[in-house]
C-alpha cells in the first residue's frame, strides 16, 4: 500500500480518527496539505492539543504537508464549541502575544525541511483585513442561518435560554469556513483536521468550497479523550497541563503521564508516541509480567515529555523522578538539579551561614519538614531524616557548605517521600 494512502488506516489503528468524510481515503493517493487551527485562548497550548498535533505528524509522516492555523484573528471572537457559556473576548494586544507564543511552541512538533515541510501562518492576516459587507455577500451568501443552527456547537446553546449565544460566536463558523477558503486558494490546502467539537465547522468549510469554487475539500476528526474514570485527559487537580515548561513544569506533565492508569496507558502510548504497535504490545507483556515497574508508564512518561520538552529535558526530568523516590544521589548535573528544585519546597539561606554551617535541626525546619527543633530531633533519633538521599544520624551535626550538590542547593528528605531544599543566595 502506497504510503500515503496508509494515513487513514494509521490515525484508525492508532485510536486518532473520529470522523472522516466520504472520499478521504482514496483522496491520499496523492500528496495532499492538511491544516488544524488553533486559536490563542491563552498563553499556550495544553495536553489535550497533542491530539491534533499527532494527527497532523501523522500525515506529515505518510507524505502529505501539514499547516498549523494559529488563529489571530479567530482568537478575538471565540469558538462556541463545547462551551456552555459566552468566552471572555481577549484585547488584541493580548491575543498577539499568545500568537507569537503559540506559533513558536507549535513549531517544534513538526518538521520544516523538505517537500512536505510544515508551514505556520495566521488567519489575522486575512481576517483582520476584510470587509463587512465583501464578508456578507461573498462568505454569508453561501451558508444558510438553518444549516448553522443545525450543528451541534450552536444547537447546544441555543438550548441553553439563560444564556445562549451571541451573534459574534454564532458568526465564529463563517470565519472558520473562511479560513479553510482562504487555505484552500492559496495553499492548495484540502484537508482539515480538529477535534470531534470541531465537525460542524469543518463541515461547514468543506460546504463553502463547494458552493463557492466547486472544490472537494474533506475533513477529519481526533477523539476527545478521557481515562478510564472518565476525567478529561491532561487536566489535573491544579487544572490544564500546559505545554509551556514555565507554566506547567517538565516534572509535574512526567509525573501526572507516570501515574497513569493501567487501563489507560496502552491506548494513551498508541496515541501519544511513535512507537510501533509492535513495541507497544512487547511493553504490554513485560508491564504483565511485572506490574509494579510500571514499564508503560515511565515510556509513556519519558517519549511524551521528550517531545514536547526535547530528550535532554525528557532525562533530567526522569533523573529527578528517581532522585525524588530514594535513589542515591549521584552524577549530579545542572538540568537535573533545576527539575528537582522546582518540584519540592525550596528555602534560602545565605552563603555566609552556609559556609559556618547550618544546625541539621534548623534546616529541616526551613525547609518545612518539621515544626519545631523537639521534632527534628525525634525524626533523627527514628531514622527518619535524610541529607541528599543519605540517612542523616547525628542531631547535632552542621549542614554545610560541603553537603551542597553543584554548590547550589541541599536536599532533604524526612520519611520516603517529603522533601524540601536549602538553596544558596549568592
Amino acid at each position: 500500500m502506497d504510503v500515503r494512502h496508509a494515513v487513514v488506516e494509521t490515525l484508525t489503528q492508532r485510536g486518532l480518527l473520529h470522523q472522516v468524510t466520504e472520499g478521504l481515503v482514496d483522496a491520499c493517493k496523492q500528496p495532499l496539505t492538511v491544516y488544524c487551527g488553533f486559536d490563542p485562548t491563552a498563553a499556550s497550548l495544553h495536553l489535550g492539543n497533542m491530539i491534533p498535533v499527532m494527527m497532523l505528524a501523522h500525515f506529515q509522516r505518510h507524505g502529505h504537508r501539514p499547516i498549523i492555523l494559529v488563529g489571530g484573528g479567530t482568537g478575538l471572537i471565540g469558538d462556541p464549541s463545547g462551551k456552555l457559556g459566552e468566552r471572555r473576548l481577549l484585547d488584541p494586544e493580548t491575543v498577539a502575544s499568545y500568537v507569537a507564543r503559540i506559533r513558536s511552541q507549535i513549531s517544534r512538533f513538526l518538521s520544516f525541511e523538505g517537500p512536505n515541510g510544515a508551514l505556520v501562518v495566521d488567519n489575522a492576516e486575512w481576517l483582520s483585513h476584510m470587509n463587512l459587507i465583501a464578508f456578507l455577500r461573498d462568505i454569508g451568501k453561501h451558508i444558510t442561518v438553518n444549516a448553522m443552527m443545525a450543528k451541534e456547537s450552536v444547537r447546544a446553546r441555543l438550548e441553553e435560554r439563560a444564556k445562549g449565544i451571541s451573534f459574534t460566536e454564532f458568526g465564529y463558523m463563517l470565519l472558520q469556513a473562511t479560513d479553510f477558503l482562504h487555505l484552500y486558494r492559496h495553499y492548495g490546502c484540502s484537508v482539515q483536521a480538529g477535534g470531534s467539537d470541531q465537525w460542524g465547522n469543518i463541515t461547514a468549510g468543506i460546504d463553502l468550497i463547494r458552493r463557492k469554487l466547486g472544490g472537494v475539500a474533506h475533513g477529519v476528526t481526533g477523539p476527545l479523550l478521557t481515562t478510564a474514570s472518565g476525567a478529561k485527559f491532561g487536566k489535573s487537580e491544579a487544572g490544564a497541563l500546559w505545554l509551556d515548561g514555565e507554566m506547567t513544569s517538565p516534572y509535574d506533565l512526567y509525573q501526572y503521564l507516570i501515574n497513569t492508569a493501567d487501563q489507560d496507558v496502552k491506548p494513551f502510548l498508541t496515541i501519544f508516541t511513535f512507537l510501533t504497535l509492535d513495541e507497544i504490545n512487547a511493553l504490554d507483556v513485560e508491564s504483565r509480567q511485572n506490574p509494579s515497574a510500571r514499564v508503560m508508564q515511565r515510556r509513556l512518561a519519558y517519549d511524551l515529555v521528550a517531545f514536547i520538552h526535547g530528550v535532554g529535558t525528557a532525562r533530567a526530568v526522569e533523573r529527578a523522578a528517581q532522585m525524588l523516590f530514594g535513589a542515591e544521589v549521584t552524577d549530579m548535573d545542572e538540568a537535573t538539579l533545576a527539575q528537582v528544585l522546582r518540584a519540592i519546597p525550596t528555602a534560602m539561606v545565605s552563603a555566609t551561614d552556609m559556609a559556618i554551617g547550618i544546625p541539621v535541626t534548623r534546616a529541616a525546619i526551613q525547609t518545612g519538614l518539621v515544626p519545631s527543633v523537639g521534632a527534628a530531633r525525634k525524626l533523627i533519633s527514628q531514622g527518619g531524616l535524610y541529607l541528599n538521599n543519605r540517612r542523616w544520624t547525628d542531631h547535632d551535626a552542621l549542614v554545610t557548605s560541603q553537603d551542597l550538590l553543584l554548590g547550589k542547593a541541599v536536599l532533604l528528605r524526612a520519611g520516603r517521600k517529603t522533601y524540601g531544599a536549602l538553596t544558596v543566595d549568592h
